[in-house]
């Protein structure tokens, strides 16, 4: 459950924006390889936040007075990692559990789901975190965090990484998160360093390229590119203030290709709300790519090459609007690494966002190619 394309401070954003295989978890060294099974580059290395997500199974009340819940792996990396494997990517995830149950259980949860989790590694002495929401549909999903007295995932340090794994990776994904504190500030800088900006993103034609959005037959100018990509994911109750935030989102913007982000997150990053204006901002702190959703106004993406491609949401009866924003990641990473035209990409990620938010989970709610096809088709998820 973590993330999702709105703009409050809860539950970032509007409900129907979107705009807003691995083994088994096990405990090993950051180190143990630099790629997927047989040293092939993964699709989709994710690195940050992990933890329990607890959904009341009771919809429209306050946690007061629910009754049961659901338990989810949760963490928006994680998820992303999820919902791009369930496109039929490999995908891995560096992040940090504490050694307990909770832990065991996110670890096996990334095997099921097809998600490597060999650099999941588990901290003496701090508890896996635990994340309760409300769902009040369509637009209200306040979020409480338990990650006292330190997340572990806030622990990864630059010398336990596998550099050479994360810098062979198509896509590289990080998170604003990350950046809350040290040694995973440090850790975070120094992998967004091995990449560089040494892969710039290619043109993206604001056009949408033939073939099936389900297929993962890679078509387009992108298509063999690496990308990495920044998401703002701006908590507030993880920083002293916007303005110490700002300081390393500017850090990691000059090492990314790609920056996403709402309007609340794009204002924290470059002191802009407004659309266009911060997309342009995004573009002169470094990357190549820059992705605003804009709640009911859907997204919009802008190239530094000059496409643009603006596409609105998809209409959905909202259940849960969390998890539909790393739902819209996940396939987001999917469409660059396919090739695909922009305003190709930003359908589809709109597409396999509402599918999401017309669930009630997020980590087991993410789509699989037919469905986000079908809702494609459809014009409604």
């Amino acid at each position: 459950m973590d993330e999702a394309p709105y703009g409050s401070e809860d539950s970032r954003g509007y409900n129907s924006a979107y705009g807003s295989e691995g083994g088994r978890g096990h405990d090993c060294a950051y180190g143990a390889a630099s790629g997927g099974e047989g040293g092939a580059a993964y699709d989709l290395i994710t690195m940050g936040r992990i933890g329990v997500d607890l959904y009341p199974l009771q919809t429209g009340v306050s946690l007061a007075k629910v009754s049961s819940f659901g338990k989810f792996l949760g963490g928006s990396p994680s998820n992303v990692a999820v919902a791009a494997a369930r496109l039929g990517r490999r995908t891995a995830v560096v992040t940090r559990t504490g050694r307990d149950p909770f832990g065991e259980y996110l670890r096996t949860e990334l095997g099921e789901f097809g998600v490597d989790a060999r650099w999941v590694t588990p901290v003496d002495g701090l508890p896996t975190p635990v994340t309760f929401c409300e769902v009040f549909p369509p637009d209200d999903f306040p979020l409480y965090f338990y990650r006292l007295p330190k997340a572990p995932d806030l622990e990864l340090r630059e010398g336990e990484l596998d550099l050479a794994a994360i810098g062979a990776a198509r896509i590289f994904w990080v998170t604003g998160t990350g950046l809350c504190a040290e040694p995973s500030r440090g850790a975070t800088l120094a992998a967004l360093g091995v990449r560089g900006g040494s892969f710039p993103t290619p043109p993206l034609p604001a056009v949408t390229l033939g073939g099936s959005a389900a297929g993962l037959r890679e078509d387009g100018p992108a298509a063999g590119r690496r990308f990495t990509v920044f998401d703002l994911d701006w908590r507030p109750m993880f920083w002293e203030a916007p303005e110490v935030a700002r300081t390393y989102y500017c850090e990691a913007l000059r090492h990314a290709t790609v920056a996403v982000g709402n309007i609340d997150e794009c204002e924290v990053a470059t002191g802009e709300r407004e659309p266009r204006a911060a997309a342009e901002a995004l573009l002169a702190a470094g990357v190549e790519l820059a992705v605003v959703k804009q709640g009911p106004k859907g997204v919009l993406a802008v190239h530094r090459d000059g496409a643009v491609a603006e596409v609105p949401p998809v209409p959905v009866d909202v259940v849960n609007g969390l998890g539909a924003g790393d739902a819209f990641g996940g396939a987001l990473c999917h469409g660059l690494l396919a090739g695909w035209g922009l305003e190709r990409v930003m359908r589809y990620a709109n597409a396999a966002g509402a599918i999401v938010a017309s669930r009630l989970a997020c980590s087991s709610a993410m789509p699989y190619p037919a469905e986000v096809e079908r809702v494609l088709e459809g014009g409604r998820a």
